[in-house]
């Protein structure tokens, strides 16, 4: 299966939340939904999801228009909905049942999970009984049952543990061996990381990126390589990478960013062996050299940071904007 969504506008009042949102979601290939706070993240998947109408633009799967209730979705909003006070198994069965199964289907799914997610025992107590912890697993149960096609997951690593996270994390690796469709919506860098193929990062209602992530940190990392050394500090090295600037008559900066790790360096046009003999020659000992391969956290800041650039500050406050319109519309 392939979603699309082409073009979308959304606005609140005066608020315009979705800028032309285009993306692409292929099954068997998680997508990582990524965007700050007050993105518009929250928007687009309720209009995915029908809860909101799109203002313009069209949702497809498979090129015809997509009808949630036509389709078994698991999802898993970031603000959790179910009954404190009621029975786990019977809102399970009754939520299995909402989304098109029987009562019997529904019922034997939700043994199934209780059981996988180690929770058997709690499944005829209120739900307000059990962890933090466990009340988030109960949450994610409810989105996998009845073998949904289309699974949506919006922050579902809250207030879970390492040890709970490994069993959602084989559960989440299952569905995508079953080719559904996931979209996985993070704050957790490293979570994303380790499950998504595909990433789309949308910022101030606007799609910075869509594509496959292995694509987009090779983008980044082109020409681009890590130099470390043992006998200099960073500032020292930085002297010594202007030297190199003026002695090859570089026309752009060698220095491109920096983190907690070493320095990066733009080597376009350059041939590394070249730029070695030089920082050789200038009596640096070389601790690390290698080419640099972005973290996820480092594509993320690139291109958010590139776009405030990009706008000038006249969007500066619409990620509050954003945020403000989607919590009144809730």
């Amino acid at each position: 299966m392939k979603l699309k969504l082409n073009n979308i506008n959304k606005s609140f009042g005066k608020v315009h939340v979705l800028h032309d949102v285009c993306f692409e979601v292929d099954s068997g290939r998680a997508m990582g939904f990524l965007g700050r706070n007050g993105s518009g993240k929250t928007t687009s998947i309720r209009c995915i999801m029908d809860i909101f109408k799109p203002d313009s633009g069209e949702i497809l799967l498979d090129d015809q228009p997509f009808k949630p209730r036509e389709l078994k979705v698991g999802y898993l909003p970031e603000e959790r909905g179910m009954y404190a006070k009621e029975p786990i198994i019977e809102q399970l069965i009754y939520f299995g049942q909402l989304k098109g199964g029987t009562k019997q289907e529904s019922k034997k799914s939700a043994e199934e999970w209780l059981e996988r997610f180690e929770l058997s025992e709690y499944a005829t107590k209120n739900l307000e009984v059990l962890s933090k912890g466990n009340q988030q697993k109960i949450q994610i149960i409810q989105a996998f049952l009845n073998e949904p096609e289309m699974i949506i997951l919006d922050e579902p690593f809250s207030g879970l543990d390492p040890v709970n996270a490994e069993l959602f994390k084989d559960a989440i690796r299952d569905a995508i061996k079953k080719n559904k469709l996931v979209i996985f919506s993070s704050h957790q860098m490293g979570y994303v990381e380790e499950f998504c193929d595909d990433i789309t990062l949308i910022d101030k209602g606007e799609i910075l990126i869509n594509g496959p992530l292995a694509d987009v940190k090779a983008e980044m990392s082109h020409d681009k390589y890590r130099v470390e050394a043992t006998n200099l500090n960073r500032e020292q090295l930085k002297q010594v990478l202007r030297q190199i600037e003026s002695d090859l008559n570089i026309e752009h900066d060698l220095l491109a960013n920096e983190d907690k790790i070493s320095l990066i360096i733009d080597l376009s046009n350059i041939v590394p062996n070249n730029f070695l003999q030089k920082i050789i020659a200038a009596d640096v000992q070389i601790k690390n050299f290698s080419v640099y391969l972005p973290t996820l956290t480092d594509v993320f800041l690139h291109y958010v940071k590139d776009h405030d650039l990009q706008t000038n500050g006249t969007k500066a406050n619409d990620s509050e904007k954003i945020q403000d319109a989607e919590h009144v519309a809730k």
